[in-house]
């Protein structure tokens, strides 16, 4: 069972009036229009990440984002340069903008969602959103000196 599932099932079992799984990221967008604290499982409120907790986040999702390879290409997709943008926002929300090689790619359904599960088990994140985006159009010049080593380009 995943952390997010876990905590899925925690908010389903805590007799919270209103509050439940499906509905959870509706209540932080109006907790945050309100200017309420977002709240975690627990009822405690969620606070922003500190400087060193920051990195640490950091460092484990590019770890995290290192696990999650293109079937097709033998290197991971962060060094590929299928990453664009990693948000972490006040409230934990991870948000992570990627591309892929190719819009027809075989995987373009399924791999925001490995992205998106890769990412949710690292502690500090509350929650993940993987948005897709084809602009700018990838390209190898987007590779790691790693990944072209890998695929020998050099």
């Amino acid at each position: 069972m995943t952390d997010r599932q876990r905590q899925a099932e925690a908010l389903a079992n805590a007799q919270i009036p209103g509050l439940t799984p499906d509905n959870v990221a509706g209540e932080v967008k109006e907790a945050q229009a309100a200017k309420r604290d977002v709240l975690d499982v627990s009822g405690a409120p969620v606070q922003p990440p500190t400087e060193e907790e920051l990195e640490r986040i950091t460092n484990d999702v590019i770890g995290q984002l290192k696990s999650v390879y293109d079937p097709e290409i033998p290197t991971d997709i962060y060094e590929l340069g299928l990453i664009y943008k990693v948000e972490l926002e006040d409230d934990r929300l991870l948000k992570v903008t990627m591309t892929l090689t190719a819009p027809g790619c075989p995987v373009a359904g399924e791999m925001p969602e490995w992205v998106r599960e890769a990412c949710e088990v690292v502690a500090g994140v509350r929650r993940v959103e993987v948005e897709m985006t084809f602009d700018p159009p990838w390209t190898p010049d987007r590779m790691s000196d790693e990944a072209r080593l890998e695929l020998n380009m050099l």
